[in-house]
């Protein structure tokens, strides 16, 4: 019995269509006016909805067994508390019950205000130093109390679960196997020294995917979106995926947003170690996440790119070049 529900509530999720959505929202109070946007999202499904005499919303259904309701509610009571603390995030609409998890039927979706905003300008080192006041202060936040049924980045899970997984989906070319094998491991080995160099390590509540598809823009300045893979983690975590380019580029990047950063919260210096560690373990994480999704019809059709052979090897030829940085003295900030 237990089978045949995780069954349905996939099938459902895979069938959601425009009168599901417009039935969930209309649920909770809210009266669409029919118009329907689908926004770019896959891991969950998020769509714009339009209302009758008021602001459309955005409504967000979850992909059934990722989360559990509780893990779900401390994304969205992590969300709320920036919000008061006056860090501007996209936080959840709380209806009169101040509830913001909703089910309807086999869906579980919440609400949010529509936001508008640009994508930050790579490499602009005045927004970045702009931004990393932000994380500042949003980790200042995030430090206060841990998260307690939502996961933490670590070795095994975004590492050797991710290349495991590959070995066995039967996605990866036959002749690819042992050299990603070879090299997943090497990497594993190299990611396990730069957190021995780091030495001990504080874990606290990160955003975990913030880029700049993550980050809108405003005269402001920035506000935050999705916050679905929020974890306990180093703060590195939501400051690597700024750092990109040759070394003088991720230098000044590094040395922008710290600057900025610690006018809210000292920054531990120690955890530079793990700035490409952590882009490793990233690294082996997308591309298992690509093969298990891989039967979902949004993603063949979102990664065309993917599951060729070219894709693998290009994956190989980026996880080499991983095993090189690590070996590199990791960035200085301040020098």
């Amino acid at each position: 019995m237990e089978t045949l529900q995780i069954d349905d509530e996939a099938k459902c999720y895979s069938e959601l269509g425009p009168d599901q959505i417009l039935d969930a929202v209309e649920s909770v109070g809210y009266q669409c006016d029919g118009r329907l946007l689908a926004l770019n999202s896959y891991e969950n499904r998020v769509y714009q909805v339009g209302l009758e005499d008021a602001q459309p919303v955005i409504a967000k259904f979850y992909r059934p067994h990722r989360w559990s309701d509780a893990a779900i509610g401390e994304e969205h009571d992590f969300a709320r508390e920036l919000e008061d603390e006056e860090i501007p995030v996209v936080a959840p609409l709380v209806d009169d019950s101040n509830t913001t998890l909703h089910h309807h039927g086999l869906f579980r979706f919440a609400l949010f205000p529509r936001a508008g905003g640009r994508a930050p300008d790579p490499g602009d080192l005045d927004q970045l130093e702009i931004m990393g006041r932000f994380l500042g202060r949003f980790h200042a936040v995030g430090a206060t109390r841990p998260f307690k049924h939502r996961p933490t980045l670590d070795v095994t899970t975004f590492g050797e679960d991710s290349y495991r997984f590959i070995l066995q989906c039967g996605m990866l070319p036959v002749d690819l196997e042992i050299p990603y094998r070879s090299l997943a491991e090497d990497l594993l080995e190299r990611v396990g020294y730069c957190f021995e160099r780091a030495g001990e390590i504080s874990l606290l509540r990160v955003h975990g995917d913030c880029h700049i598809g993550n980050i809108l823009w405003t005269d402001d300045g920035p506000h935050i979106v999705d916050l679905d893979d929020a974890r306990m983690a180093p703060a590195t975590q939501d400051i690597w995926m700024f750092l990109s380019g040759d070394r003088p580029d991720r230098t000044a990047a590094l040395d922008a947003l710290l600057t900025g950063y610690s006018d809210f919260r000292d920054y531990p210096t120690r955890e530079l170690h793990l700035v490409e560690a952590l882009r490793t373990l990233r690294l082996l994480y997308y591309y298992a996440w690509l093969a298990r999704r891989w039967s979902d019809p949004a993603f063949p059709r979102a990664f065309p790119w993917f599951n060729t052979q070219r894709a693998w090897q290009q994956h190989i030829l980026d996880l080499r070049e991983q095993a090189a940085l690590m070996d590199e003295e990791p960035l200085t900030f301040g020098m």
